[in-house]
């Protein structure tokens, strides 16, 4: 792999068995080692953390570290799970060089935390709120700071992590290399990039689109009322044991775990309104088995990695046709089938359309449920439809799929 990493990395590198770099390493890693700022939309997965996290090492290592051991770089995560990955790929590929670093989110005892702070590190990763606080009491200097990397910052504004991204940015040194990952980049991103990249290199790459081949699609065309009762119905027939429903806000999910747990049917609730350590009980709790469905929103979903999914239900359709497709990508893995079960009501129909022109297929509608379905013109004929049937020649064909690179992380 011709990326011009030091050896301590490549030797690191090798011993992870990587031997290909992903489009975004190949395309981030030789600007970054440039010094330059980036600006990268990628999806979690394709790895972007080796992306920075390799040059970030080396050009640490090419320096020469303050003789009071402060932070030189801070990466900011939104969730605990993405600084703890974040922070192992750093001490991963990091073995073999004498720089020191610290992980920092809430939830947790502070005292480890604020212990190697005071012993120095060359590296922080953090969470916005944990940092804030230690900041605040004095136990963190980032005046030092070198390389600020912002990762998932889409979800960061979703999560409501604006103000405190700005309160830390405040206190950065002027000269800096700046990097910005997100999944997306709508204009509140724009915005924010503008305000503390200096002329980025920006590299785009295309979301890998899950296969739906062994995914069976289905869509319930119903009223927005009956969808509570319809979901009860299904995951009782289909006997549902490990699930997720996506729901388009934060008091949905909440209303429809409460129908679902008084229905007989366990769930829990999964946003950006739970704690870290309520998402993390309610995300091991369906591993475990300990509950039939996962109710969440996609912010507070997005990184749910379980196997095991059987069933993926939008109660709510998305109105982004790329996100329905991530969605049912959490099942039909390791091999198996899946199913995905999609509920569609008259505001939701445009929505549809927009689905099946991307996905290239007309999704099977359900007829004959017994429920109310809206009384406008349905984008279909109301006859179910063989799953797979394309559409006209001048409609867009199914997103090819790409296998993932082998170096991922």
């Amino acid at each position: 792999m011709e990326l011009d990493l030091i050896e301590p990395l490549q030797r690191a590198i090798d011993a992870e068995n990587y031997r290909k770099p992903t489009p975004i390493q190949a395309r981030s890693i030789p600007p970054l080692l440039e010094g330059r700022d980036l600006l990268g939309c990628a999806q979690t997965g394709t790895g972007k953390t080796a992306a920075f996290a390799l040059p970030v090492l080396q050009r640490l290592a090419a320096t020469v570290a303050d003789e009071a051991l402060l932070p030189r770089a801070l990466v900011l995560a939104p969730t605990r799970e993405l600084a703890i990955q974040v922070a192992r790929s750093f001490e991963t590929y990091g073995k073999n060089l004498e720089l020191f670093g610290v992980t920092i989110y809430g939830g947790v005892n502070e005292k480890p935390q604020i212990e190697e702070l005071k012993r120095g590190v060359d590296w922080v990763v953090a969470t916005p709120g944990r940092l804030l606080d230690l900041m605040g009491r004095g136990f963190c200097d980032l005046s030092k700071v070198e390389f600020f990397v912002l990762d998932e910052a889409d979800r960061m504004l979703d999560m409501g992590f604006i103000n405190d991204i700005k309160k830390v940015m405040k206190v950065l040194p002027k000269k800096r290399q700046n990097l910005l990952f997100s999944a997306t980049i709508p204009d509140d991103i724009v915005r924010l990039s503008k305000s503390f990249l200096h002329q980025p290199v920006r590299v785009d790459i295309a979301p890998e689109t899950p296969t739906v081949d062994k995914i069976d699609q289905s869509v319930y065309l119903v009223e927005k009322r009956a969808k509570r009762k319809l979901i009860v119905e299904l995951a009782e027939a289909q006997n549902v044991q490990c699930g997720i429903v996506f729901t388009r806000t934060k008091h949905g999910a909440n209303r429809l775990t409460k129908r679902l747990n008084k229905a007989g049917i366990s769930a829990k609730a999964i946003h950006g309104n739970k704690s870290q350590n309520a998402r993390q009980k309610a995300l091991k709790a369906l591993k475990d088995g300990e509950i039939r469905l996962l109710v969440g929103t996609d912010v507070a979903a997005r990184g749910i990695d379980v196997d095991d999914v059987t069933h993926v239900f939008n109660f709510d359709l998305p109105n982004v046709a790329e996100v329905y497709v991530h969605r049912i990508g959490r099942t039909g893995r390791a091999g198996r089938r899946g199913t995905a079960i999609a509920f569609c009501d008259e505001s939701e129909r445009e929505y549809l359309r927009d689905i099946e022109e991307l996905i290239g297929e007309k999704i099977v509608v359900v007829d004959g449920h017994g429920y109310p379905t809206a009384s406008s013109e349905a984008p279909h004929s109301g006859q179910p439809r063989k799953a797979g049937k394309r559409r006209s020649s001048g409609s867009k064909k199914r997103p090819r799929h790409v296998r993932p690179s082998k170096w991922n992380t």
